[in-house]
């Protein structure tokens, strides 16, 4: 379940007390977390290629990205939804203690790849299809849902309903009447990661 949290809402309130000491103000909290089932999800890859020469590593690794992008085609994932965020082509070196030098070992090269998916249903498929190209990295999916931002306002909405009551039941407990809102400030934070979940046979 995708969750998004505004977890601070910042009121401040103009109230008058009863014994008519002139305007005061009152600064409140509020809160408000609401939940949406996924439906995409981003999956950060990477392809990894070493080799004595540095043209074969380019070509090590660029064989094994055309063999997952072929395979992506064939899953129905446009070509939009893939995109390389990143190249990096290093050497290597290892220490010679006898020769008390560095010796190069050859070059590292690395593709990163970015896959977003609208159907949950392939991510199982794009997996699959990573490992049997050859991709050497895949970080967890990251969850989210395309009805973020109306959960984003929604969520606002109530955390300043929240703070609004919260201010209305202090005034209250003073003898003051609620005025108006002076200032509000919003702190958000994201998606809660899933938690690992513990099984007994």
């Amino acid at each position: 379940m995708f969750r998004l949290y505004l977890p601070l809402l910042c009121l401040s309130l103009a109230f008058t007390a009863a014994a008519a000491e002139g305007p005061r103000s009152v600064t409140v909290g509020g809160s408000a977390s609401l939940s949406a089932p996924p439906d995409m999800a981003r999956i950060s890859m990477a392809v990894i290629a070493r080799h004595p020469a540095l043209a074969t590593a380019r070509e090590q690794a660029g064989k094994v990205t055309a063999d997952f992008l072929a395979l992506c085609g064939r899953l129905g994932i446009p070509d939009a939804k893939i995109q390389t965020t990143g190249v990096r082509m290093q050497p290597e070196y290892r220490w010679d203690q006898q020769a008390g030098q560095q010796r190069l070992l050859g070059y590292l090269v690395q593709r990163e790849l970015l896959v977003e998916l609208d159907d949950l249903d392939l991510l199982g498929p794009l997996l699959e299809a990573a490992a049997d190209a050859g991709v050497n990295q895949v970080s967890p999916p990251q969850l989210d849902s395309s009805a973020r931002d109306s959960l984003h306002r929604e969520a606002l909405a109530a955390a300043a309903r929240n703070a609004r009551d919260n201010a209305a039941a202090l005034a209250a407990a003073l003898g003051a009447r609620l005025g108006a809102v002076l200032s509000v400030q919003a702190q958000e934070l994201g998606p809660m990661p899933p938690q690992p979940v513990m099984m007994r046979a």
